[in-house]
């Protein structure tokens, strides 16, 4: 019989404070490493450890903590890192934030499974960005150009039509004189359910999601979860792009969403807070 040493299971969780648990007594552990956590009722959530001293761990619960005891409750620490299957067959689907089905489809079959952790990369081995990525939008393509390797920030206001302006983009952007396949790779963090109906009618309705990933982070979903997704995107955007040569486009919306995720787990950690309560490392 062959056993795993990498696992071990405890039963000396001390406190749960919003979607955080803390863990004693514990030996071993790393930083990243996925967690198990088995409820009294049975329920098992999947948590990451974030933070790792001598003889304690905080483990981030992506489910939140609802359910969880401090003398009943089994947290089983796997020796893994975070990963998330990956597949071309990905294209044309929708991903709740932690990239499991959403649209009511099988599960994908891995291709392969990779770390959201990601790799480096050395700034000065990149190719200079020179390839103009055109997004169907005047005041972009003329004004503030998008190219490929490059960042563009969009900012809005309140009221303002910005989830029309990121399925616009989606739908249209395509790069110019080259017969590399395009796709986009698109995760909305924090939106209603109306928000994400409206992506999945317009992606569905005008045939955009032929070429596209999209991960849909609902605003009921926990936090934690929201933190992961950008993660999750980029880590399959990376696979399209190195396994398969594909031009990807990588949207992220709405990124205030996603800072607000940042003060309320800082807040649970009862770090230092900085400007209007969000984390100095933000």
């Amino acid at each position: 019989m062959i056993t795993d040493t990498s696992v071990r299971e405890y039963r000396t969780v001390r406190e749960a404070a919003g979607p955080l648990i803390v863990v004693e007594k514990v030996e071993g552990i790393s930083y990243g490493e996925v967690v198990k956590i088995i409820t009294p009722e049975g329920e098992e959530k999947t948590g990451q450890v974030l933070e790792a001293s001598t003889g304690i761990a905080v483990v981030q619960v992506f489910e939140g903590a609802s359910g969880i005891d401090t003398s009943m409750t089994k947290v089983r620490f796997t020796g893994d890192i975070m990963k998330i299957n990956v597949s071309q067959d990905m294209i044309g689907r929708f991903f709740d934030g932690l990239g499991r089905p959403r649209d009511g489809g099988p599960e994908v079959i891995p291709e392969d499974r990779l770390s959201v952790t990601g790799t480096p990369i050395n700034p000065t081995a990149r190719d200079y960005p020179r390839e103009f990525i055109q997004t169907g939008i005047s005041t972009i393509d003329g004004m503030n150009t998008l190219v490929r390797g490059q960042k563009l920030p969009i900012f809005s206001g309140a009221g303002l039509p910005h989830n029309a302006l990121a399925a616009q983009i989606a739908r249209q952007a395509k790069v110019l004189g080259t017969e590399e396949p395009f796709s986009v790779v698109f995760a909305a963090m924090g939106i209603t359910h109306e928000e994400a109906s409206f992506f999945m009618h317009d992606f569905e309705h005008t045939g955009a999601i032929d070429r596209i990933v999209t991960f849909l982070n609902l605003a009921d979903d926990p936090a934690i979860e929201r933190v992961i997704t950008p993660r999750i995107a980029l880590t399959t955007a990376e696979f399209l792009a190195y396994e398969y040569d594909m031009h990807i486009l990588v949207i992220l919306t709405d990124m205030t969403n996603y800072c607000e995720a940042l003060r309320e787990i800082s807040a649970a950690r009862e770090e230092v807070p900085g400007r209007r309560g969000y984390p100095g490392y933000m």
